[in-house]
This record gives structure tokens, C-alpha cells and sequence, in this order.
């Protein structure tokens, strides 16, 4: 039996599923909102530890040089920013934490901390921050920049941003607050500074105008994937999104991250890796094991979504190449290069291009069958990789999410596996984000 886990859910702020008999008025609805106000309900059933919303700020064109693929699978557009939605989730919940996406290739250090500062405290303590540096440049051009800068040079960039709001976030001492009504003094000016932050890529003054949140600094999420990903999110996440793929290579990865944490001076079971899976659930095993097949027969349909989802990532036009031959082996980007390496090593057991984009999904491992059996794969896989939880990204439909939270979370619980309840208490009073997601 292997250590309890976390849970999280991957997704953003966009149409769910709306073309299927059970998805009601979604695809007319979901910008209200209320689609995700339910689906935070349902987790915070399950006793999940965050819902993480993925974002990106551009309709892309990258594939056949056309934006029709893009908008007909609603890949990158219409999607929604998700920072005003985390209060909406924060009031149909009181333990989840709430993750949301901003990058710090557009966003100014000093509007960020603001702004999630301000997140933890509408959601009493329970806001997350997932860093990205983005990697298009049609996002660049809708911030009147050209192109973005080189991929290691982002996180150059991105280095110092988080230096900057670390700062900000620290600009009020403890206890600056006073609230003396016999002095009428609501602040103690000696306890908020400035920061004079004057590097390479920002100039600063501070200090934030926002007083300190529950946790100070919200909780940090990053999906760092490259080696110079890879050491940003070992020195700064608290939680990060792992896509590696096979057993083996998840306790690589995890071990790798540790390694790099512990050679930054920070404690590496302070930073919880959480792993992408899709599980596919049924009645029985038979059952799930020919929705499986069934899937894989008619896997034909997701060969353009799945090429038009890569060429967005990685600004690589998919479309150029022959399906039928092999997988390319010499693309390169200045995109998402752990991804797109990721697909092109699918292509080294010999099939070819629509074989590999039929098949193609960022699962580190397939779960597939009972309720049962599916809670006793992710046991075992935790067991070998050594921690630290997976993070659900599965079809967004109602009966879905209710097929993981009321069927797959209970037989995870019943077994030790995840938390049957939150913290009742922090260190500093009402717990938080950070304080359940530290819990174990």
C-alpha cells in the first residue's frame, strides 16, 4: 500500500463537451460560469486539493495557416480568462484551492501580485498562481510584441519576475495592519517598504498597495518540462504538472524535480508533483476495456484536433507533413519543446504520423476499468514513482466528473489512498490551500 495522494483537475475556462446527448446547454452556457461552479461543488465532495485552470491569449492559425481547425475544435479559442472566474469557484466552495494561469511574458510583476493578493483574500486563502511564460508568438503579437523571446531566456525573464512579486508580497511586514481605534490608525507606516527592485528585465518600486493575503504568497504551480523548466519549477513551485509518460519515466522525472530542489536549498516534499491521467471508467472491466477498443478503432476523428492542438503549442504547421509516412524527426520549436518531444518519440516504434496523432494524449499512463481497478492501478503507480497525486484531465461532461468524484474518489478513499476530509486547522488559524497541500 503506498502513502496517501493528491488530487487535482486540469482544465480552463472554455467550452466543455456539447456535442454529446449528455451535455445538456453547455456549449450555450458554460460563459456563465455556473458549468465550473458545479464542477467545483463535485470536487470539493471528492475532497480534491485544487482545480487548475489552464489559460493562453491568442486564436491560433498555426496549422494549414488557417485559424478554421482551431475554432472548429475549440482548441485555443473561445477560451475565457480564468482569474475572474476564481472567485465565482471560491464562493461554490470552502476547501478547494483554485488555480489560475498568468503569464509572466505579458503580465507586469506589479498588476500579478495585485491581482492575486487580492485572489487569496476573496477566497479566504485559497488561490493559486500556475506560472506559465507562454510559448506563441501570435500571443506575443496581441501585446505589440512580435515574437517571444528565446525558450531558457523566458525563464530567464521569469526568474526575476517571481523574484519581483516575492518582494512585493513581502512589502508588508507582519502586523503593519493595527486597526487602533484609539489612534485612529489604520496602518503602521513603518511596516510597509519599499522595494527598490532595479534588475535586467524590471524596474519596481513597491511597495504593493494590497495588504497581505491569508497565505502571503499564494500557492505556486508550474509545469516546467525542459531541463531549464525543470530547475524553475524545482527552485519556485509548490505543485507541479508532470506529463511524462510511462512509470519509469514519471520516477525520473520526480526524482529529478527532488534532486533539483534539494540542490536549491528548499525541502523537496514541499513540492508536490501530480501527474496527467484520463481514466476511463465503467461498470466493469469488461466493459471499459471495449470503450477503450472502440475508441482506438475510431481514434480517425482526433488525427486534426490532435495536429492542430501540437501546431498551436509548438507554431510548427503539422499540416506540411505526409500522415502516412513516418513521424518527423528533425522539427524543432520555441514553443513547448517538452510536449512536442514528447510526440515525436511516440513515432520511434515505427508508425507513422496519423498513427501516433490518432492515438496521441498527454496521459502519463492509460487507466483503464472498474472503479476498482482503476483506484488500484493509481495505487500502484504512486508506489513506484514514490508520490505525489495525479492531476484529472478528462472529458468535461457532468456524468464524467461525477463518474470520478462519486465512483473513482470513494474507491480511492476506502483503500487510504486520498483524504476523506481537510485540515479543520492551519498553523495560522483557518487552513489554506498551502496548509492541505502540505498536509501529507
Amino acid at each position: 500500500m503506498t502513502d496517501k495522494f493528491h488530487l487535482g483537475w486540469f482544465t480552463n475556462f472554455s467550452p466543455p463537451v456539447w456535442e454529446g446527448q449528455f451535455s445538456g446547454q453547455n456549449g450555450a452556457t458554460w460563459a456563465n460560469g455556473k458549468f465550473y461552479q458545479d464542477m467545483a461543488r463535485s470536487l470539493e465532495r471528492a475532497r480534491f486539493d485544487y482545480i487548475m485552470l489552464e489559460d493562453s491569449s491568442m486564436v491560433s492559425d498555426a496549422y494549414e495557416g488557417s485559424s478554421r481547425a482551431d475554432l472548429k475544435h475549440h482548441l485555443y479559442a473561445p477560451k475565457h480568462d480564468p482569474l475572474p472566474l476564481v472567485p465565482l469557484l471560491a464562493a461554490a466552495s470552502k476547501n478547494l484551492g483554485i488555480v489560475a494561469t498568468a503569464s509572466t511574458s505579458f503580465y507586469p510583476p506589479y498588476q500579478l501580485a495585485r491581482t492575486m493578493t487580492t485572489l487569496d483574500h476573496l477566497t479566504g486563502g485559497r488561490a493559486g498562481w500556475n506560472i506559465v511564460t507562454s510559448s506563441e508568438d501570435r500571443a506575443a503579437q496581441n501585446y505589440g510584441r512580435a515574437t517571444l523571446e528565446e525558450h531558457d531566456s523566458r525563464y530567464d525573464r521569469a526568474d526575476e519576475f517571481v523574484e519581483v512579486v516575492d518582494q512585493l508580497w513581502n512589502s508588508w511586514e507582519p502586523g503593519a495592519l493595527l486597526m487602533d481605534r484609539e489612534t485612529g490608525q489604520y496602518v503602521d507606516h513603518t511596516k510597509v517598504h519599499p522595494i527598490h527592485h532595479d534588475g535586467e528585465f524590471y524596474k519596481v518600486r513597491g511597495p504593493l498597495n494590497a495588504m497581505p493575503g491569508p497565505q502571503r504568497k499564494p500557492v505556486i504551480c508550474q509545469a516546467g518540462g525542459s531541463p531549464r523548466g525543470r530547475q524553475f519549477a524545482a527552485e519556485h513551485a509548490d505543485t507541479i504538472i508532470a506529463q511524462s509518460r510511462g512509470v519509469e519515466r514519471m520516477k525520473a522525472y520526480r526524482d529529478d524535480i527532488r534532486a533539483r530542489a534539494t540542490a536549491a536549498g528548499r525541502n523537496p516534499d514541499d513540492i508536490k508533483v501530480l501527474f496527467i491521467v484520463s481514466p476511463l471508467l465503467a461498470a466493469t472491466d469488461a466493459e471499459a476495456q471495449e470503450i477503450w477498443a472502440a475508441r482506438t478503432v475510431s481514434a480517425e476523428a482526433n488525427v486534426e484536433r490532435a495536429l492542430a492542438h501540437l501546431s498551436a503549442l509548438t507554431e510548427v504547421d503539422f499540416s506540411q507533413f505526409d500522415l502516412d509516412a513516418p513521424v518527423p524527426g528533425d522539427v524543432t520549436t520555441n514553443g513547448h519543446r517538452t510536449t512536442l518531444a514528447e510526440f515525436l518519440k511516440l513515432g520511434d516504434d515505427g508508425r507513422t504520423l496519423r498513427e501516433v496523432a490518432a492515438g496521441w494524449n498527454i496521459n502519463a499512463v492509460d487507466l483503464v476499468g472498474s472503479v476498482d481497478t482503476v483506484a488500484d492501478q493509481m495505487g500502484e503507480v504512486m508506489a513506484h514513482v514514490g508520490g505525489d497525486g495525479f492531476l484529472i484531465s478528462g472529458p468535461m461532461t457532468r456524468p464524467y466528473i461525477g463518474e470520478v468524484t462519486e465512483g473513482l474518489v470513494p474507491a480511492l478513499q476506502a483503500r487510504g489512498l486520498t483524504r476523506t476530509d481537510y485540515l479543520t486547522a492551519g498553523p495560522a488559524g483557518a487552513p489554506t490551500f498551502r496548509d492541505n497541500l502540505l498536509a501529507f
